[in-house]
Formats: C-alpha cells, sequence, structure tokens
C-alpha cells in the first residue's frame, strides 16, 4: 500500500521557523513587560517630578519682587535649562505625538486642576512650553527637547529591531546545527541505497549525534557486507548450476541420432531457459556500482534498439533527431530501455509501439508507448518487485520471469533516474524514464 506524500518542507526551514517564532514571541512578551512594569512607571514619575518643578518655578517667579525676577530667571536658565516670563500671545497647539509629553500634560494638569498641553515651538532647535494660571498671570515657561535627553519610540524601535535580527540569526544557528549533520545521514543512506559507502560521517561534540553516526557508519558496513556475501553466495551457486547444466547440454548433444528430435528441442529449450534464469537471478542481485558516466547520442542509441527490434519482426515507430548528446552510464541505460522496449512489444498486442524523446538543459524523458491491454492502477507499482507477474502461469512464453522491471528499476535508483509506468490515454501502457541533469 501507498502512504499518503504530505506537503513536504525542509528540516532547517522548519526548525528555523519554530526557533524563530519562539524567541520573537518571548523578546515581545518581554519588551511588553519592561515598558509596561519598568518603562513607564518611570516615565510617570519623571513627567511629574518635571511638572512639580516648573510649577514651582513659576509660583515663586509670581511670588519674588520684581526686582529680583530677572536674578531668578538667569539662575533657572543656568540650572534647569528653563526660560520664564509672563505670557503675551498663544501659541499653536502642539503637533505630532510624543507619549513623555502626553504624561507631562497630566501631571501638569492634576498639580494645578486645570487641563494644561504643552504646546511646542521650532527655531534653530525645538523647544516645549508649559502655560500655568498662578497668582493671577499666565505664565509661559520652556524647556529645550535636549533637556529630555531621550527618545523612547526609537529606543523601543531599535530594541525590536535588535530583537529581531537576533532571534533570527540564533535561529539560523541552532536549526544549521541541527540539520547539518541529519543533511549528512541523508546522502549517506542515498549513497547506500545506490550501492555505494559512503564517506565516514564527522563526530561532532553532541553526544547523541555522535553515536548516531557511529551506528549509522556501522550499519553501512554491514549492509555492505551482507550485499557482498549475498552476491558471493549466488556466484558460488550460479556455478555449481551451470557446471551440471554444461553435461546436461553434452548429454543431449550425444543422444542416439534415434532420439525424437521434437524430445530433443524441448530439453535444449529447458536448458537454455535454466541457463537464461541464473543469468537474471545473478543480475538482480549483483552489487550494483555506480556506472562511469560517458557521452551518449541518445537519439542514435534509440535508432539502434528501434532497428534491433524492426529486424525480428516488431512494429516500431520512432523518428530520429539530429542530435540529443548526454552523459550518462551507457549499458545501465541501454539495459533499461531495452527491457522497457522488450516489455512495451511483448504486451503491446502486435500493435505498433511508439517512442518518444524530450530533451532540455535540465534533463532527457524518454517514454515508450504501447497499445497494449494496460496494466490495472493498483498494479503499477507491483510489477517492479522481484519475481512479481501479471501473468500467473509463469511461462516464457507469455511473460518473463519477472525480474527484468526490478532490474531496471535498480538500475534506475542506482544512477539517480526515475523510472514508472503510467496509463496511456486511449488504452496501453506508457513507460516512461526521466534522466535529470547534475546541476
Amino acid at each position: 500500500m501507498k502512504l499518503p506524500v504530505a506537503k513536504s518542507r525542509s528540516l532547517f526551514r522548519s526548525t528555523a521557523t519554530t526557533v524563530a517564532t519562539a524567541l520573537l514571541v518571548f523578546q515581545l512578551i518581554l519588551i511588553a513587560a519592561t515598558v509596561n512594569y519598568v518603562m513607564l512607571p518611570m516615565a510617570r514619575r519623571s513627567a511629574d517630578d518635571l511638572a512639580a518643578l516648573l510649577v514651582l518655578s513659576a509660583q515663586t517667579w509670581v511670588e519674588l519682587p520684581p526686582e529680583t525676577r530677572k536674578d531668578f530667571e538667569l539662575e533657572l536658565i543656568r540650572k534647569h535649562q528653563f526660560i520664564l516670563f509672563e505670557d503675551v500671545s498663544p501659541l499653536p497647539p502642539r503637533t505630532g505625538y510624543l507619549p513623555y509629553l502626553t504624561l507631562l500634560d497630566g501631571a501638569l494638569s492634576a498639580r494645578t486642576g486645570e487641563p494644561i498641553s504643552v504646546k511646542a515651538t521650532t527655531f534653530d532647535t525645538t523647544w516645549f512650553w508649559a502655560e500655568i494660571h498662578t497668582g493671577g498671570k499666565l505664565i509661559r515657561i520652556g524647556f529645550p527637547k535636549e533637556r529630555l535627553d531621550t527618545d523612547p519610540p526609537t529606543t523601543l524601535l531599535l530594541a525590536l529591531a535588535a530583537t529581531v535580527v537576533l532571534s533570527l540569526i540564533t535561529a539560523l544557528v541552532l536549526a544549521r546545527r541541527i540539520t547539518r549533520p541529519l543533511a549528512l545521514f541523508s546522502l549517506a543512506a542515498r549513497r547506500i541505497g545506490e550501492g555505494s559507502i559512503p564517506e565516514p560521517l564527522p563526530q561532532s561534540g553532541i553526544r547523541e549525534l555522535s553515536g548516531l553516526a557511529s551506528t549509522f557508519s556501522q550499519l553501512a558496513l554491514q549492509v555492505r557486507e551482507l550485499l557482498a556475501n549475498r552476491t558471493t553466495l549466488l556466484a558460488g551457486i550460479s556455478h555449481d548450476l551451470r557446471t551440471p547444466l554444461a553435461r546436461m547440454r553434452l548429454a543431449i548433444e550425444m543422444l542416439p541420432a534415434s532420439t525424437d528430435p521434437k524430445l530433443v528441442a524441448r530439453l535444449q529449450h529447458d536448458v537454455e531457459e535454466m541457463n537464461q534464469l541464473i543469468g537474471e537471478f545473478l543480475a538482480l542481485s549483483r552489487e550494483l556500482q555506480k556506472e562511469p558516466a560517458r557521452q551518449v547520442d541518445l537519439s542514435q542509441l534509440l535508432e539502434e534498439l528501434a532497428a534491433g527490434a524492426r529486424s525480428e519482426g516488431a512494429q516500431v515507430e520512432w523518428h530520429p533527431r539530429e542530435n540529443a548528446p548526454v552523459s550518462v552510464a551507457p549499458m545501465a541505460l541501454r539495459r533499461i530501455l531495452s527491457n522497457l522496449l522488450g516489455n512495451a512489444i511483448r504486451y503491446g498486442a502486435n500493435e505498433t509501439v511508439r517512442i518518444e524523446l524530450d530533451l532540455d538543459d535540465k534533463g532527457a524523458v524518454i517514454r515508450i508507448l504501447d497499445r497494449g491491454p494496460g496494466i490495472p492502477a493498483h498494479e503499477l507499482e507491483n510489477v517492479f518487485h522481484p519475481f512479481y507477474r501479471l501473468e500467473s502461469s509463469r511461462s516464457n512464453a507469455t511473460g518473463g520471469s519477472g525480474l527484468g522491471l526490478a532490474i531496471a528499476r535498480q538500475l534506475a535508483d542506482a544512477n539517480g533516474w526515475k523510472i514508472e509506468l503510467l496509463p496511456r490515454p486511449g488504452g496501453g501502457t506508457e513507460a516512461r524514464l526521466g534522466i535529470r541533469f547534475a546541476s
């Protein structure tokens, strides 16, 4: 049963997103708590102290004798950067939003008992002005923006930006530390699947990953030894079986001339069939080392296969193209295409078999199409299993040994190609081989 495949994304991306989101949420909660329980109370206290100093300065100025007010004004400028005078003209309302001035408005209003809104003027620099009614006078007292020496919005923005950047960097570092060893394990597992022994995995400083790397390396060696032992065992069996087969051939040749020719032909056919089966068993069990890639003209190769099939009486439609060079393992490709074409001819109900080739910079797709009875949808993957046949008589006249497609699939997997069987519109089967070029 084929398991459903969920939409996937890389482990690195998933881990980085999860860690970054958790860090960002934590930092936002931390910033909110800092603003609400630290910065805001401190800002309120500071605004209240400044409001008290402004109101006290205005009240003191009003109560002083006129001849001493000038000295008091100079003292306010020198010590507090305050400018104070009796108001003579209205100022325009303050524009823009500054959280601290809003707190100062509230503190001034609470101390004077009347609504006060701090005004702002800008010439060479920005000044803030409070208009305070005291002693029957309207006193305007101001201070420069530099006196506040704070910019909470900018501070919060910088803190938030730093939080985002550091959270992302931390998430990427953590995700890379976790996913890089797993990527190496994945690559090593792929190489084992292709019949190769991967390079020893690096031993990291993390105990669990080091243990996993060591276990994986031992597993790779055990798999290689198991495959080698299986090949050696079957090679020995093949040798032992072919020796009596050779004696049987000799015995058949030495039969008396009076022996029934049909019996002799049947015995010879059985011996050859046994020899062919032994060869296929060896091909299936053989250790699939990656064949060195060579430059091959796909169009020429397909023309050779089509011509060979036509010479044996098959109807094959193939239109050669001028040039289709690719770098592939030639023997593996020839064996796969020979098997697919042979199956299409064998099961194609004596109809014309068509060969198609699509080639671009990314890869090549070869299609072999027949008009046979087709393969049921639930059997499209089963036919790639060793010894599996849709036709159950086990006769070579109606079907092969059930190893051809299994060998073709193993060769395709070993070379990183994709082989599949698909229902053909209008009836029949499409055998498709996809070859992706290395980038």
